[in-house]
């Protein structure tokens, strides 16, 4: 009876994955310092989200909404609230999900004992992950719209929740002009 459970053990660790990363979900949005959300992302407060759609996705949307000509689409899009002037500029970043599979693992290793090249190192690792867009919001003097001590902090928070609401409630990205 140990055996059978030695056995049930060590076939179920062996086909299991070691997840290294585990992506972030995010249910509405977040604000947090893009530094500490993803490398390469500016040290600025970012309104992020998950994005369920394909890669440029939300850079088509921004054009059309906004109808920007196809020049400069991502960095300085203007907007409004209430009168005043307002600017975001966006980034789409991912973080993979990463995980080691035993199996194929082990696999080569018995191939590389019987002098046998490996066969499956491509499937070691497996990555899938979640894609994010992260948007920086600034006045015409170029202060952080998101920071904590901005006094129109909520509107904007308000403004780019609703952007984000249209974008992921919009298949067709024409209608949107229609909405202007």
């Amino acid at each position: 009876m140990k055996r059978f459970f030695l056995v049930i053990s060590l076939i179920s660790f062996l086909s299991s994955c070691v997840p290294l990363r585990i992506a972030l979900n995010i249910e509405d949005y977040k604000i947090v310092k893009g530094k500490r959300f993803r490398r390469g992302l500016p040290k600025k407060d970012l309104f992020i989200f998950e994005d369920p759609k394909r890669a440029d996705e939300f850079f088509h949307y921004v054009h059309t909404k906004f109808d920007l000509k196809g020049t400069y689409v991502d960095i300085n899009v203007p907007f409004q609230i209430n009168g005043n002037q307002y600017f975001f500029s966006f980034y789409e970043t991912d973080i993979p999900d990463k995980t080691i599979n035993l199996v194929p693992l082990v696999a080569d290793a018995l191939l590389s004992s019987a002098e046998m090249g490996p066969m499956f190192e491509e499937v070691h690792e497996s990555r899938n992950g979640n894609y994010y867009i992260a948007i920086e919001a600034y006045d015409e003097n170029g202060e952080n719209c998101l920071s904590q001590n901005y006094v129109l902090r909520k509107e904007v928070i308000a403004y780019l929740s609703q952007l984000k609401q249209e974008y992921l409630n919009t298949s067709n990205y024409n209608e949107v002009v229609f909405k202007n």
